[in-house]
């Protein structure tokens, strides 16, 4: 058995009810929910949320939601790993013992069904806790600190005369899925670990809506895009 367990939490501040927000006439969380159910691979899409509202529109896409979120698990510090425990402590309760979970983030427009199952094969196929999608940048060498009493200050200042292809390649979290194994969730193991992997994707695919001008570049690259 394999679950999809989706995180949308109510009380976005900086876009407000993103989750549940129009985004090329469907709300948000319809694109994760379609891309979970397009994949074929889950037995069950379960949405955890806090929001009664977003339980009735995430049941009207097909998902499930049998429980709502507490609070206590709907706050603004309360990390993935630890959502989804609950999530699979709430099922070993159910009797039902998937052998993985991916966890999905609701805020996530450009995910691929396919790119969901490319990384479930790695991890049945390797000795990986976690897969999860990233993608590649050199950028952040040429980062800086700002401020109106100290202007600008790079992170980095010894690349100052360096070329950006001649930086390093770093990778980062696309903020898309995580595939896990049950233990490992149950467990609370750390993602970001040695015991972990990646499938990569485009940095275009990789948007993390986080404000309102995220939100408008999102709009604009998904009426742009022709793949």
């Amino acid at each position: 058995m394999k679950i999809a367990v989706i995180l949308a939490r109510s009380g976005s501040k900086r876009v407000p009810k993103k989750n549940i927000k129009n985004f090329n006439g469907k709300p948000m969380i319809y694109w994760s929910i379609n891309a979970a159910k397009k994949s074929k691979l889950f037995n069950r899409v379960i949405v955890s949320t806090d929001s009664e509202q977003i339980a009735k529109i995430s049941n009207k896409y097909g998902a499930e939601t049998p429980f709502l979120r507490s609070k206590k698990l709907a706050n603004d510090f309360t990390g993935t790993v630890k959502v989804v425990s609950h999530t699979v402590k709430w099922l070993d309760k159910q009797y039902q013992k998937p052998k993985a979970i991916c966890c999905i983030y609701a805020c996530a427009p450009f995910i691929r069904s396919n790119d969901i199952r490319i990384a479930y094969d790695k991890l049945k196929k390797g000795k990986w806790n976690y897969i999860f999608s990233a993608t590649i940048t050199q950028q952040v060498f040429r980062s800086f600190s700002f401020s109106k009493q100290k202007g600008i200050k790079m992170i980095f200042g010894k690349n100052y005369n360096k070329r950006s292809q001649d930086f390093k390649r770093v990778a980062y979290d696309a903020g898309q899925f995580y595939w896990g194994k049950i233990g490992a969730w149950r467990k609370e193991k750390k993602i970001f670990h040695k015991n972990s992997s990646v499938i990569f994707i485009p940095s275009w695919r990789s948007i993390d809506i986080n404000t309102k001008d995220d939100w408008k570049l999102a709009i604009k690259l998904q009426n742009t895009r022709n793949d």
